[in-house]
């Protein structure tokens, strides 16, 4: 991950092994209730965590910042971007926008998103998600929010295909406990929630949790708060030159995990795909050429 696209907490957990043992408590503080619990003064941190003042001046200097107002300002800017509404984004990316066409300023943004995620992933975890997604036994839930459940959907949709025992929840939240409910331990929870991240997401994610799933997650670069329930988590870079975030990098990792799955079971899958069609034969479902 680049310099450039790293949090702070990425930076806390880089060097969380280099730290003293009060730093590390600290450490561990500031990522228990993160971001909020880095944005009071510096004696609320210090009382927080149940170290000293000195800790923290300490602490911010080793992670590289210039002390601890450079540390709260690199915070308020997260906490900044994960809130951002549409006319904001709007706003930030009309007012540095080049005279290049559209399309133009749009590839260069979703090239770059792309290079940047892909090295950013590691390919044992992609390999990982692949595996656990082939194992039939596991039954499979997928969920999405008020933009991300297209892809949830769009994943559910060929994931039934290629395996049985899969399930879409519904977008209401309400119903929510119903399908947790059905899950048993070592079940998957596929989670798709980027910035402004939703609540019932996490109270899902750790709701799964208990149950013994095991939780993926699909998010920005900054992080839902569902991912601290995760067993996997992809940061998709995600910003775009419009007023909505971008989901073609999420989408493509997604495609390439249907294409990983659909490959390693590919016998099964075939027999599926072939009663498939003779389910559409049956009932018309599509136009055929005389």
């Amino acid at each position: 991950m680049s310099n450039a696209s790293k949090t702070v907490s990425d930076v806390i957990n880089a060097r969380f092994d280099t730290l003293t043992r009060a730093e590390k408590q600290l450490a561990t503080s500031l990522l228990d209730n993160y971001p909020v619990s880095g944005l009071g003064s510096i004696t609320t941190v210090a009382e927080n965590a149940r170290v000293s003042t000195p800790t923290v001046a300490r602490m911010v200097q080793k992670l590289g910042y210039k002390g601890y107002p450079d540390f709260q300002s690199h915070l308020h800017q997260e906490v900044e971007a994960t809130i951002s509404n549409p006319l904001t984004k709007h706003d930030r990316w009309a007012s540095n926008a080049p005279g290049t066409h559209i399309l133009n300023r749009f590839a260069d943004a979703i090239m770059g998103n792309l290079r940047q995620t892909l090295s950013d992933i590691d390919a044992a975890t992609f390999d990982s998600v692949a595996a656990l997604l082939s194992e039939r036994k596991r039954g499979l839930y997928f969920v999405g929010g008020r933009i991300t459940g297209a892809l949830a959907e769009y994943f559910f949709t060929h994931m039934q295909v290629i395996r049985p025992n899969t399930t879409l929840l519904s977008p209401n939240s309400s119903a929510w406990p119903q399908y947790v409910l059905n899950m048993n331990p070592g079940d998957l929870l596929v989670i798709f929630d980027i910035r402004r991240y939703e609540q019932e997401m996490v109270n899902l994610a750790a709701a799964a949790r208990r149950r013994g799933a095991e939780i993926i997650v699909f998010t920005d670069q900054w992080a839902t708060p569902a991912a601290k329930h995760a067993r996997h988590t992809f940061r998709v870079q995600i910003e775009a030159p419009s007023a909505w975030d971008s989901s073609v990098v999420t989408l493509f990792i997604v495609e390439a995990l249907i294409e990983a799955v659909q490959s390693s079971t590919w016998d099964e899958t075939s027999e599926r795909m072939k009663t498939l069609e003779g389910l559409f034969e049956q009932t018309k479902l599509f136009r055929k050429l005389s």
